[in-house]
């Protein structure tokens, strides 16, 4: 049978973009920017975050205990203290990493009214951009949205200090309330649901903002709001390395807006191989739960696993989503807060045999790889724990990933705020080309 138009030219397409292999060891060339032994290739220098997973000894990557530091401050420290006084620390974190130090209890109070007091989206931005241009999907619908906002600033591409600090913390206040409406829309417009569109209430925390206008009856637990403020901590700064975190320093060291900068940031985050990867794990989840007859069987547990690192199971990749992180070897410090909570949470609820299927997966991987030939340092990492809290939490999976951008974003606004006061330069890598010449063959020819 002859192929037809689309056949050809989907041929074409594949075969003129593929590019032999052998060229990138010929050429020297780090693919995905990463070194052979999987650290990555120094591209900045940042004063934000500090992503500690191994040391290199006399040019030996050895593993260590994962460590996390916030401007310096180390993430159990920060998340200890705002456990022991009882309070919520996401705006605190916010302070921290959009102005470099720790707020004093005045700073923090005027802050969290500032925040506030900019939730409210512009007029008819949400029956305009939201309600009359509904997405299946709620990261390309807080993209959008965070383009569309361009249009209400008066002047958009200053890059003064005040426009971009006002810029950043109006984002950082109106994302969660996008992300809700964008959701309580989808709904509606896809699957013929209700539809929640609840007023603000002026105090509350971002956290308790989220909750209120999320639920129908608008209720949660103080003990449910601080989970979400802590998961919201722990996923708010990652390094300068990562992906949407270069997207974002990237886009702006070509000093293009901030709302473009920030757009493309949740773009990157979108991607199953980032933030897109906590789905990835829930859907592998609930394949082995549904697969595994005994969850407390480990031998049961272990011969599915086995099967899936094979490739006979789950997407057919191999990989045990949640397991394993690029910088962090022994621990991944995120998952070991957000483990601790979640066991916490879960005990002697429906919850508690899920969090001890999660607990064997961590368990058994590392030796089951092993078993495999896969023989390297491998821990869980945040997302392996994430999915179960936000079920927890009664939070729908089309939000596991728009709640991480939300929370994320504080940390985008502080490394575009170092990339223009810092970096002064237009980041732009080189691609070695191994195009041949070719002779122009008129159209009357080919």
């Amino acid at each position: 049978m002859p192929k037809t138009a689309q056949e050809k030219l989907r041929e074409q397409f594949v075969k003129n973009n593929l590019i032999d292999k052998q060229y990138y060891d010929k050429y020297g060339v780090k693919r995905g920017l990463r070194n052979l032994d999987g650290t990555g290739v120094m591209a900045g220098i940042t004063n934000i975050c500090n992503v500690h997973g191994y040391i290199v000894n006399e040019g030996e990557k050895e593993p260590v205990e994962g460590k996390l530091f916030y401007r310096g401050y180390n993430v159990i420290d920060i998340v200890s203290n705002a456990e022991k006084e009882n309070r919520f620390g996401f705006e605190e974190v916010v302070f921290l990493l959009l102005f470099g130090t720790l707020p004093k209890k005045s700073e923090l109070k005027t802050f969290r009214m500032i925040i506030d007091a900019q939730r409210e989206l512009p007029n008819n931005f949400f029956e305009d951009m939201i309600l009359k241009a509904p997405s299946r999907d709620i990261m390309n619908k807080m993209a959008r949205s965070i383009l569309a906002l361009y249009s209400y600033d008066e002047n958009p591409d200053s890059h003064t200090p005040d426009h971009e600090l006002n810029t950043a913390i109006s984002i950082i206040s109106k994302l969660p309330r996008i992300m809700v409406n964008a959701y309580q829309v989808q709904q509606r417009s896809f699957f013929g649901k209700s539809m929640y569109m609840h007023p603000l209430i002026k105090g509350q925390s971002t956290s308790e903002m989220i909750l209120s206008t999320l639920r129908p009856d608008r209720q949660f637990t103080d003990e449910e709001a601080k989970l979400l403020d802590l998961l919201m901590i722990l996923h708010a700064e990652h390094g300068g390395g990562n992906n949407s975190t270069f997207s974002c320093r990237v886009l702006t060291s070509s000093g293009t807006d901030p709302y473009s900068a920030y757009a493309a940031a949740i773009g990157a985050l979108k991607g199953p191989r980032h933030g897109g990867a906590n789905a990835k794990v829930l859907q592998m989840q609930e394949c082995i739960k549904a697969n595994v007859k005994n969850w407390n069987d480990e031998g049961e547990v272990a011969d599915f696993l086995r099967k899936i690192i094979r490739k006979e199971a789950n997407d057919g990749s191999g990989l045990i989503y949640g397991m394993g992180h690029a910088v962090y070897t022994l621990s991944d410090p995120r998952a070991v807060i957000l483990k601790q909570s979640a066991e916490k949470m879960a005990k002697g609820t429906e919850y508690e045999a899920q969090f001890n299927l999660l607990e064997t997966i961590e368990r058994l991987t590392p030796e089951l790889l092993k078993e495999a030939g896969k023989d390297k340092s491998i821990c869980a990492n945040v997302d392996m724990y994430s999915g179960l809290v936000n079920t927890m939490l009664k939070i729908p999976p089309e939000l596991f990933t728009p709640i991480f951008a939300v929370s994320r974003m504080p940390g985008w606004c502080a490394h575009r705020f170092e990339e223009i006061v810092t970096g002064n330069r237009i980041i732009r890598p080189a691609y070695k080309s191994v195009l041949k010449a070719k002779e122009y063959v008129p159209i009357a020819d080919r």
